[in-house]
């Protein structure tokens, strides 16, 4: 489905805010936000939450919890206005934000009752995501016609920056030993690992 057939920003939005309401107000979600909370402690890519400036897993997880929930229930209006187009459904979104979604999802059992209970669907797919997020795009203006404001474009990044600050994580992994993006690495733990001077002294 192209983008000039998808359902408009302010039907999506609509709906997207009546789902998280929806799911905000069921019994089973302070349990959904601790065990995502938790899940952050366990697994984190190098491409995703290292993507904020100055990352803190103390203050950061929180605020990124509440941006997951609201792409999951922009996507759960798009797949429904669209009859259930999975590729439509799968939004162009932040790739910190993508993680916090990936650890939501990962609390499967209690995402499959409250999404059954609710009679709704979440949706997301690896093989129809695009990483190609643009800062006013229809993501944007979906999330505008929820009525939740502007997001927080500390969390937010649009795919020219998130290149940029792709480039400089990369030469941070390689000055340690780890390289495509810290997708492999040379260490074979024989002996202790010495850190560079320079690494923790780029900013991104």
């Amino acid at each position: 489905m192209s983008e000039t057939n998808l359902p408009t920003p302010a039907v999506v939005g609509k709906r997207a805010a009546e789902v998280l309401t929806a799911v905000f107000n069921s019994d089973d979600f302070d349990r959904l936000r601790k065990s995502s909370l938790y899940y952050t402690d366990c697994w984190a890519t190098f491409t995703g939450y290292p993507l904020i400036a100055k990352w803190s897993l103390k203050d950061d997880s929180e605020p990124l919890f509440w941006e997951g929930m609201r792409v999951l229930a922009l996507k759960t209006a798009v797949f429904e206005l669209t009859s259930g187009d999975e590729h439509a459904a799968e939004l162009e979104i932040s790739a910190p934000v993508d993680e916090m979604v990936h650890a939501i999802l990962a609390q499967f059992t209690l995402v499959q009752k409250m999404t059954a209970a609710l009679g709704i669907q979440f949706v997301h797919m690896t093989d129809q995501e695009r990483f190609s997020y643009k800062v006013g795009g229809y993501t944007d203006q979906c999330y505008a016609a929820a009525g939740w404001g502007e997001q927080n474009r500390r969390y937010w990044i649009g795919r020219p920056e998130m290149l940029r600050r792709l480039d400089i994580l990369g030469e941070l992994y390689q000055s340690i030993g780890f390289q495509e993006e810290g997708r492999s690495h040379t260490h074979d733990f024989s002996e202790r690992i010495d850190m560079p001077e320079t690494v923790g002294a780029t900013s991104v």
